[in-house]
Order: C-alpha cells, then sequence, then structure tokens
C-alpha cells in the first residue's frame, strides 16, 4: 500500500511541477522585458513612433520568391496600423494553380509612394493561398439512389456555368488523394505597441520576424507584419478544378498586442511541428479551434481543464488496471456490462475513424478499446492457447457466488431487450430510408454507434440492478470509478471546445446521469471497511508481514 501511494504522490507530484512550469513559461512568452534607458545605445526603437505614411500591397505569385511574375491584387494607400478592416477580392487563378498547382500570396507594408520592390525600408512576409486536401466523400441514399441522381443532375448544370468550383470536374472526383484547395481568407496582424526592445534581451521568437536598420547611433525597428495562420479553418477551404478561373478572398486586418503575437508564434509553431509528425490539416484544425474560437482567459482555462483530465485519466487507468489485474471473481460484478462497455467502445472509435475525426479524440478512443478487450477476456476468464497454428479458447467455470450474480445480470438483460432491441432497429430502418450516407459500411456503423449513444446508458443499467439486488457496491473498483468520475465532468467542458460528432456530444452529458445515481448507490449502501464483506474482502485488513521491533 505504502509503495502504491508513493507512486501515486509521485505523479501528483510531477503534474504540479509540469502545471508551474508550463505558467512560468507562459508568463516569459507574454511578458517582454522592455529596455530601462529609452535613449540609451542597446535600445531598439520603433519605426512607428514616428508616424509614417505606410501603404500596404498584396502580390500573388506561382513561387514565393515571385520569380516568373507577379499579380497586385489589393493594396491599401493610406494604411493606418491601428484601424481595423476587412476586404474582400476576387483572385484570378492562374492555369498552374487550376491544375492542381499552388499560390503564393506576398504582403508589403512599405512607404507611400514608393515601390515596394524599391523601398529598402518595406518589410514583407509569404502566406500560401492553397493547400492540399483530401476531398469529402459524397452521401447518397443507399436504397433510392435518387439524391445521388439528384446530385448528378444539379452538377451538370453547375458545370456549364464558368468560374463555378464544381465547374468542370469529373464525374468520378478522385477522392483518394489529395488536391489543391483555396483558402478563402487572409489574415494580417501588426504590432501597434510603440514597444522599446532591449537589444541584450531579445526574444527569439521576435527575433525572425525584427528588421533593424540604422539611424544614426540608434537601431530602429521596421514594423512586426504577422500572417495569422491559425485562422486558416477547414470550413473555409474551397476546391479548386480545372475551370474555376476566379475564386474570392477576405482580407482581414486588425493590430495586435507584442504578448499576444509572442504567444500566436509559438502556438503556430506547435501546429506547424504537429503537421510535421504527419497530422493532417483536418487534425490541425481541430487544435487550431482551440485557439482561435475563444479568448486568452477562456483559453487558459482550457489549458489546465486539460491538465487535470490528463491527470485524472492517468490514475484513472492506472487504478482501473490494477484492479482488474487482481481480480480473481466476478461476485458483484456485471459480466454482461463488461461485454457491452467492450463492444460500444469498438463500435465508437469504428464510427469515429469512419467520420475522420481529430487524433485527439481518437487516440484515447483506441487506447480504451483495446483495455476493453482485456478486461472481457478477464471477466470470462478466457485462455487462449495456439495449436498448429490455430487459437483456442477456453472459458473458465463459475463458482455459486457468481452463478447468483449471473442470474441477477441475465434478469437485468431480459428487461431491456424488451425496449433496446426494437428501438436500435427501428432507429437503423429509419436512417436507412431517410438518410444519406457515404456507404453501406458507414450506415452499419452509424446505426450501431446511434444504438449505443442514444439507448448505451440502458447497458449500464445492469449493472446497477446487480448492485441493487445484492445491497451492495464494495465489489466496485471505486477509486477507478472516481477518477472517471471527474473526467466526465471535464468532458462536458471539452464538449464545447473540441469539434466532434453531436452525437459523441451528447454521450458526455449522459455519463453524468449514470455517475450520480451510482453515487445515490453509494450512498444507500454504505461499504464497511472493518469487517469482511460477503465476498471475503477486507479494506481496511492488515498487511501481512513481520512486525518491527523497537
Amino acid at each position: 500500500m505504502f509503495l502504491k501511494t508513493s507512486f501515486t504522490s509521485l505523479i501528483v507530484g510531477v503534474f504540479v511541477v509540469y502545471v508551474l512550469h508550463t505558467c512560468w513559461v507562459m508568463y516569459g512568452i507574454v511578458y517582454t522585458k522592455p529596455c530601462d534607458s529609452p535613449k540609451g545605445l542597446n535600445c531598439i526603437t520603433p519605426f512607428l513612433a514616428g508616424n509614417p505614411k505606410l501603404q500596404l500591397s498584396i502580390f500573388t505569385a506561382l513561387r514565393s520568391n515571385a520569380d516568373g511574375g507577379h499579380t497586385l491584387i489589393h493594396k491599401e494607400e493610406d494604411f493606418d496600423v491601428s484601424s481595423k478592416f476587412e476586404r474582400t477580392v476576387n483572385v484570378s487563378l492562374p492555369k498552374k494553380t487550376r491544375n492542381n498547382g499552388t499560390l503564393y500570396a506576398l504582403i508589403f507594408v512599405h512607404q507611400a509612394g514608393l515601390s515596394p520592390w524599391q523601398d529598402p525600408r518595406q518589410v514583407h512576409l509569404v502566406a500560401q493561398l492553397t493547400t492540399y486536401m483530401i476531398p469529402k466523400p459524397p452521401e447518397i441514399s443507399l436504397i433510392s439512389g435518387e439524391d445521388q441522381a439528384q446530385g448528378e443532375k444539379e452538377a451538370a448544370q453547375k458545370k456549364k456555368q464558368p468560374g463555378h468550383p464544381a465547374a468542370g470536374r469529373p464525374a468520378t472526383s478522385a477522392s483518394d488523394h489529395p488536391v489543391s484547395h483555396w483558402r478563402s481568407r487572409l489574415t494580417l496582424n501588426i504590432v501597434s505597441d510603440h514597444f522599446v526592445f532591449d537589444r541584450e534581451s531579445l526574444p527569439s521568437d521576435v527575433h525572425r520576424y525584427l528588421r533593424v536598420f540604422q539611424n544614426g547611433k540608434k537601431m530602429v525597428y521596421l514594423p512586426l507584419l504577422f500572417v495569422d495562420e491559425l485562422s486558416n479553418r477547414v470550413k473555409d477551404l474551397v476546391e479548386i478544378n480545372s475551370t474555376s478561373t476566379e475564386l474570392p478572398l477576405t482580407i482581414s486586418y486588425d493590430s495586435i498586442s507584442l504578448g499576444r503575437l509572442r504567444f500566436w508564434i509559438h502556438m503556430q509553431d506547435a501546429v506547424y511541428s504537429l503537421q510535421q509528425f504527419g497530422f493532417t490539416e483536418k487534425d490541425a484544425d481541430e487544435i487550431k479551434g482551440i485557439f482561435v474560437d475563444t479568448n486568452l482567459y477562456f483559453l487558459a482555462l482550457t489549458f489546465f481543464v486539460a491538465a487535470f483530465h490528463l491527470l485524472f485519466d492517468f490514475l484513472a487507468f492506472k487504478n482501473d488496471i490494477s484492479f482488474w489485474k487482481q481480480k480473481k471473481s466476478m461476485v458483484g460484478m456485471s459480466s454482461k456490462a463488461v461485454l457491452w462497455r467492450c463492444f460500444s467502445t469498438i463500435v465508437i472509435f469504428l464510427y469515429l475513424f469512419d467520420e475522420q475525426t481529430s487524433l485527439l479524440v481518437l487516440i484515447p478512443a483506441g487506447i480504451g478499446s483495446m483495455i476493453e478487450v482485456w478486461k472481457v477476456k478477464k471477466a470470462f476468464k478466457i485462455q487462449v492457447s495456439w495449436k498448429g497454428g490455430r487459437p483456442t479458447f477456453l472459458f473458465g467455470k463459475l463458482d455459486e457466488s457468481e452463478r447468483r450474480t449471473e442470474e441477477y445480470d441475465t434478469l437485468a438483460m431480459k428487461y431491456l431487450s424488451y425496449l433496446l432491441y426494437p428501438l436500435c432497429i427501428g432507429g437503423a430502418v429509419y436512417a436507412l430510408i431517410f438518410l444519406r450516407y457515404k456507404s453501406w459500411y458507414s450506415w452499419l456503423i452509424n446505426s450501431l454507434v446511434n444504438g449505443v449513444y442514444a439507448f448505451g446508458f440502458l447497458f449500464m443499467l445492469p449493472q446497477l440492478f446487480v448492485n441493487y439486488k445484492l445491497k451492495s457496491v464494495a465489489h466496485l473498483p471505486w477509486k477507478a470509478f472516481m477518477y472517471k468520475a471527474f473526467n466526465t465532468f471535464i468532458d462536458d467542458v471539452f464538449a464545447f471546445i473540441i469539434t466532434m460528432p453531436t452525437s459523441h456530444r451528447l454521450a458526455c452529458f449522459r455519463d453524468d446521469v449514470v455517475f450520480l445515481i451510482y453515487l445515490y448507490q453509494r450512498w444507500l449502501y454504505p461499504v464497511d471497511k472493518t469487517r469482511v464483506n460477503e465476498y471475503g474482502v477486507s479494506y481496511d485488513e492488515k498487511p501481512k508481514g513481520k512486525s518491527h521491533k523497537d
């Protein structure tokens, strides 16, 4: 017991150190030390302090270095860095871009009246206006096929319209390889603070955006221009094809503080690193939504919630594995509920995979499925032996107490089947007739997962029924259960932050109801830890071993 407590205390201690270290790092990102003496030689003063007349010019080019020509698409002649604006312009797409190519935007901030290519005190950045992503396959009616025919008719009419995004697209669109998509938003920021940097303590994240020139004995830095890549969401992407001659581009500009700029640079680098590790555009989009769609205060709350969620997940995993590893008897435990949890977690995992859900949700679901399979093996006392390259499964026998629990479990499932099966079958038939799916497999997975989400909590009732019949909850893994219960409330917060299917979001709130019922049974059937219960277990039993002498 001491070793277990010490290990848990060690994990909690590491967690506290991690949170404190993260807070310190975040403070170092948001706070930048200014120059002590603004008129000193070690200070770098802002070019914007002199209120120069500036102009914003945006060009498009096939290459990031503008080789091969460039085209002006927008300019702001009286550009005020403190004034927010939003403009929508139509951009002509070159032939190479329409043929699954790329296109870049060259953003210049330069002195008014001068060409950006000739102004020595200009700042510029390059942003990619296209990205590659696998298009979403169309959904059709599996019974009548009328929706598909109507879609083909509408597509044929749209193909006749020049410049339409779907025009000229083949009837069998290649959905197995990435195609070029248009980023319909371009978000720009400039630091409006007249911050004076100290040359000896210049932040490394700002250094790559800093352009400095010598003005007499003083060092002056040009405006800090930043392209917000986090605002490029998947929902704003438009598929490009060979006849998309012109597409709209929304140019948004707003000033930004230095602390927020540094924070945004770090978050943007983190998303880029995830993409280098194999995260797709859609996976990265889920993380972008956390930063873009929330304010900084709610983002800080999200961090602490996620940190505690990680801690409780680990502790619940540790205690759950320990409980089932030591479990020798299924007395008081509903084997049907264990089998159902295994089935439901596998179905949910396949559903999330079919819906191309974020890896933030998919990976934990996959790990949970493997754990539930292991629990089924323990619950039914399954032994696997290999003979001639073929597996043989052997099931253990039940004792008298386990048979009594199994009778209550079977009786509960009998009552539930009268309600559950007609509802699931009726829902699947209704979806097949009135809804559209990508394939028969997609319909099957959606029907199963809808049954799991809508009526899955009914399969948690056999355990409640067994508890009621035995008038005891001593057989439940309460330590692991409490950690999971805390996570159900944390999941309620994440249900509004991370993009996920609506049915998966509603299931988070369903678990809260079941948790409250378990708590009521915990109060109704208290456990006396000082006595041996009906299953031969004493929770306050002293550990066996030699006593220490003084």
